[in-house]
């Protein structure tokens, strides 16, 4: 994404067996914002550029360890944040942490997805 060299950070770094993925927000393969005003949207492409990011590293949603979730309006949208991340893991249960934020990165962002993936698992979803 152009943002990497702007900002100085990566979308994901591997270290030995364990991907760290940065916090992904709801953007188009160009890096434009999707979902002004749509916390549903904005998650399931949030959950859909995980994805990418899990392909890069050949991983499977069963290896996700750990999520970080940021969610603006987290009073507002905690049943749809808990119901969107469990359809996304289904059976699988990563360890997660969310957190009601202020405020994110874009204007009209409301949610903001990390990740920590273990490579030497195996994946089956």
């Amino acid at each position: 994404m152009p943002w990497e060299s702007f900002y100085g950070y990566s979308q994901a770094l591997r270290v030995h067996d364990t991907a760290y993925i940065s916090g992904q927000l709801s953007h188009d393969e160009d890096g434009n914002f999707v979902g002004a005003g749509d916390f549903e949207l904005q998650v399931k492409t949030t959950l859909a550029d995980l994805d990418l990011v899990l392909v890069h590293f050949g991983a499977k949603r069963n290896q996700i360890v750990e999520t970080t979730v940021l969610v603006r309006d987290l009073r507002e949208h905690f049943d749809a944040t808990a119901r969107l991340h469990s359809d996304y893991f289904g059976k699988h249960r990563p360890t997660s942490t969310v957190m009601g934020v202020s405020d994110l990165a874009l204007p009209d962002q409301l949610v903001e997805i990390g990740a920590v993936v273990r490579l030497d698992i195996q994946g089956s979803q």
